[in-house]
């Protein structure tokens, strides 16, 4: 008889990106099931905490997962050193979901008879203090990016357009997420400038920021790269003001520069007030710049070279080639 998966519950205690009946009724309906399974907090926190309880899941064998969007929920567990294996696991999306339809793949069929055992778990509950990191102060919410290294190119643009100091370079040069506590709440920015959506925020409320696959619109629009270094040497009050000008589908805006500066600029006036980091202009005559304009340019080469090499071999010699965008 094949062994039964471990079934892994999120509350998504912070966000209500949920829908809360939605999230009540697969919780009762486990707690009905006679059915072990596990329920965290949220899956978010444990994640930027790097939660021992995430490398036991991980861990566990085959799992079933019921939470947010996968892609989402693959990369928060690899963010906290605990990759997921690429076989065995299954993630059930809460957000999008019906209760019956997330009850039905989890319990494989129906509810059993007599109470579920809602095994103990060893992850913290919401808030719960476990050391003296910036993470666990009352006040701090569990908004911080992850990286879909699937997509990612290592371009570098979300580093150098954060203010904050959420990214680093690893010692090899792979940016990484190493101050999630960084991470101003409820600010998307640098998702909505990166050229390959790799990057996910997975309490946003829309794709593919949420961590929602990223279809062919988000593609044909990131395809045109953001040009971060226009944006910032120009006049950026005059393209705030200007925002909103191009008409998008509603899933294409959210991967939009002018949203991107318009929220950078608001969480830096904010932290100025405060007396975290300088006014605006100041960052804008940063070296930060040349650091773009030179990333950017090593990261697209290549893919921009090998576009006009198909280009030529594919289009007959009496006509131009397409332009490439």
């Amino acid at each position: 008889m094949p062994e039964r998966a471990t079934i892994v519950y999120c509350h998504c205690a912070y966000s209500d990106v949920v829908p809360a009946a939605v999230k009540q009724e697969v919780l009762r309906a486990l707690r009905a099931s006679g059915v072990a399974f596990e329920a965290v907090a949220d899956l978010c926190e444990l994640s930027a905490r790097r939660d021992p309880a995430m490398k036991r899941i991980a861990q566990a064998g085959a799992v079933k997962i019921a939470a947010c969007y996968p892609r989402a929920v693959k990369w928060l567990f690899a963010a906290a050193g605990a990759a997921l294996p690429s076989e065995g696991v299954e993630v059930l999306n809460m957000r999008v979901g019906s209760a019956e339809e997330i009850v039905r793949s989890l319990l494989g069929g129906g509810e059993g008879a007599g109470p579920g055992r809602e095994a103990p778990s060893d992850a913290p509950a919401r808030g719960e203090k476990t050391g003296d990191s910036p993470l666990e102060t009352p006040e701090w919410i569990p908004w911080f990016p992850v990286i879909d290294y699937d997509r990612c190119r290592n371009c570098k643009q979300c580093m150098n357009f954060c203010l904050f100091g959420v990214y680093e370079a690893s010692a090899d040069g792979t940016v990484k997420v190493v101050n999630p506590a960084n991470c101003k709440t409820n600010c998307p920015a640098c998702a909505r400038i990166c050229p390959q959506a790799a990057i996910i925020f997975p309490k946003y409320k829309a794709g593919p920021v949420n961590g929602d696959e990223v279809g062919a619109e988000d593609l044909r629009r990131q395809n045109v790269k953001v040009d971060i270094v226009s944006l910032l040497k120009g006049d950026v009050y005059e393209t705030l003001r200007n925002r909103g000008k191009d008409a998008r589908s509603p899933q294409a805006g959210e991967m939009d520069e002018h949203k991107a500066l318009a929220e950078r600029e608001k969480c830096s006036q904010a932290s100025a007030a405060a007396g975290a980091v300088g006014p605006l202009e100041a960052l804008l005559s940063s070296p930060m710049i040349e650091e773009v304009r030179a990333e950017a340019e090593k990261t697209t080469a290549p893919e921009h070279e090998d576009r006009e090499a198909s280009d030529e071999q594919s289009e007959p010699e009496d006509e131009p080639a397409d332009d490439w965008d």
